[in-house]
C-alpha cells in the first residue's frame, strides 16, 4: 500500500521534507541565539551604565571614537560655549519638550555638542537659558552621534533656524561654522533650572523592536517545521486513501471512458 512512496514524485517530496525540517530548525535556533545575545548585551549595557556613573570622568580625547565600550562613560572637556541650538520633539518622564544644545569650542579647534538640559513644551529660543560665558569645564555622559529616523530620533526636515532634529556631526556641519566632534555629551547636572538628559544605551544593546523581531522569527521557523511535517502526513494519508479506494473499486471512472463506452453501445 505504501509502495507509492518509492515513486519519483514521492522521492522528490521526501527529499524536500528531509531538507526543509532541519533547515527550519537551524534558522529558528539561530534567531533564538540572536535574541539571547541581545538580552546579554542589554544586561551588560545596564551593568556598564551603573558602573560608568560611579567612575571618575576621563578627558574627552581618551574616549574617542565612541563605541559600545565608551558610550555612556563620563567625559570631561574644557572650552568656551559658542552657538546654541534647540532639538525639538524630545520626551522626558513622559512629557514632550526639547533639548538645549550648545557647542563647546575646545582648544583642539573642534566643537563638542553639549546637551545642557531639557525643557518642556515647544522649542522656543526665548525659554532656553543663555550658556555661561568664559572658559568652562563640562562633565557628562559621552554619547554616539544620533541617526535620523532611528531609535526615536526624528528625521524631520525644514526646521526653523536655530533647530536641529538630530545630534550628529553630519546634521550640525551645515549649521555651525566650525568642525564638530562625531560625539556629544549630556551634562550630569543641567544648567539653569533645566532637567538633565539621561544617557542612552548604545545602539543594538537594548531590548528594542529588533530584539523581539528575532524572537518572533524564532517562533515562525519552528511553526514552518511543524507545518512541513503536518503537510507530509496529510499528503501520505490522502495517497493511502486513494490507493485503498482503487483496490476496492470505489474510484469513479474518468468521464472520457464513460463516453467511449456509451458510444460503443
Amino acid at each position: 500500500m505504501y509502495r507509492f512512496l518509492l515513486t519519483p514524485r514521492w522521492w522528490g517530496i521526501n527529499v524536500f521534507v528531509l531538507l526543509a525540517i532541519p533547515f527550519c530548525i537551524f534558522m529558528g535556533s539561530w534567531q533564538l541565539s540572536r535574541f539571547d545575545a541581545r538580552v546579554q548585551e542589554h544586561r551588560t549595557a545596564n551593568a556598564q551604565a551603573a558602573s560608568d556613573r560611579t567612575q571618575a570622568p576621563r578627558p574627552l580625547a581618551r574616549l574617542l571614537p565612541v563605541d559600545k565600550r565608551t558610550s555612556g562613560m563620563r567625559a570631561t572637556a574644557t572650552g568656551r560655549y559658542g552657538k546654541q541650538l534647540l532639538v525639538p520633539g524630545r520626551e522626558l518622564d513622559g512629557k514632550r519638550g526639547f533639548y538645549v544644545l550648545t557647542l563647546l569650542r575646545t582648544d583642539s579647534g573642534k566643537a563638542l555638542p553639549v546637551v545642557r538640559g531639557w525643557l518642556p513644551g515647544d522649542a522656543n529660543a526665548a525659554k532656553a537659558p543663555a550658556p555661561p560665558t568664559g572658559e568652562v569645564s563640562v562633565t557628562g555622559a559621552l554619547q554616539a552621534s544620533e541617526t535620523p529616523g532611528d531609535n526615536g530620533v526624528s528625521a524631520q526636515g525644514g526646521l526653523p533656524a536655530g533647530q536641529t532634529s538630530a545630534i550628529s556631526a553630519a546634521s550640525l556641519v551645515n549649521l555651525v561654522p566650525y568642525d564638530v566632534y562625531d560625539a556629544w555629551v549630556t551634562l550630569d547636572k543641567a544648567d539653569s533650572g533645566m532637567k538633565p538628559v539621561p544617557a542612552k544605551a548604545p545602539d543594538n544593546t537594548g531590548l528594542d523592536l529588533k530584539a523581539f523581531q528575532n524572537l518572533g522569527y524564532t517562533g515562525e521557523w519552528f511553526v514552518f517545521a511543524g507545518f512541513v511535517v503536518f503537510m507530509w502526513f496529510r499528503l501520505v494519508r490522502r495517497e493511502v486513501e486513494a490507493v485503498r479506494d482503487a483496490e476496492l473499486g470505489l474510484v469513479p471512472e474518468p468521464e472520457e471512458q464513460k463516453g467511449e463506452q456509451a458510444a460503443a453501445v
